[in-house]
């Protein structure tokens, strides 16, 4: 099977209705590490990821993962929203389901559970789940179909710091295992903490895509250096 990374985006557009919600955005990203993509409020991050994914078509422009456009790699891809969405079943009937859905072997799913510090919980009703475990289900249901690319929108917001930590570990862990990570946060830690490289949008246009090393200390973009300085970014 061919690799489906690089990813090439060329002048991608995405309107809805009359308004124009990413505007002329180009982007390579390689074929490894953890991409962090940052911006204000209304930027577009979590919409360039349903671009990326598959759920949504662009207006113009052109999207390659590899020589593949976005629908014919899905399958390959996860994505983990901000709020978990579970089955009314138990922790472990929701690994269940993907597993067998996916053609995945089941008896991976206690070890599923215990990375994300679940198994303990495998009997319980999912919808019984504290935020923080609710999520980590989702991202052991995610990492389940062994995807060669993980998105994440905004996974830990809101969550107590020690959930936030054991996200980031399993995250992490992925990325060291070879999933090509996206990543949407609006923390600044955690993108200090997590990111390779940042892409930086603002009203609907990438403002800047740099190594994390050279982002952080010097960004290139007006938008990006107040955002980092806590100014309000519209």
């Amino acid at each position: 099977m061919a690799p489906i990374l690089p990813l090439t985006l060329q002048d991608v557009v995405l309107r809805f209705g009359g308004d124009t919600v990413l505007d002329g955005v180009s982007l390579n990203l390689g074929g490894t590490g953890c991409t962090v993509v940052m911006g204000p409020n209304g930027a577009g991050k979590s919409l360039l990821l349903k671009l990326l994914h598959g759920l949504l078509p662009a207006t113009s422009g052109r999207i390659l993962w590899g020589d593949k456009v976005p629908s014919e790699v899905t399958s390959r891809q996860a994505l983990v929203f901000q709020k978990p969405v579970l089955l009314r079943r138990s922790v472990s009937a929701n690994l269940d389901f993907v597993l067998k859905a996916r053609g995945k072997d089941v008896t991976r799913r206690d070890a599923l559970l215990e990375h994300a510090g679940l198994l303990y919980k495998a009997s319980h009703p999912a919808r019984l789940l504290s935020g923080g475990e609710a999520q980590r289900l989702s991202l052991a249901r995610a990492l389940a179909t062994d995807p060669e690319v993980l998105f994440l929108d905004e996974p830990t917001a809101s969550l107590d710091p020690a959930s936030v930590l054991a996200i980031e570990r399993i995250v992490s862990d992925a990325r060291l295992s070879g999933v090509r990570i996206v990543f949407v946060t609006h923390d600044v830690g955690q993108a200090r903490r997590m990111a390779d490289d940042v892409v930086f949008l603002h009203r609907g246009r990438i403002a800047e895509h740099s190594a994390a090393v050279d982002f952080f200390p010097e960004p290139q973009s007006a938008a990006a250096r107040d955002y980092l300085n806590g100014r309000i970014v519209v």
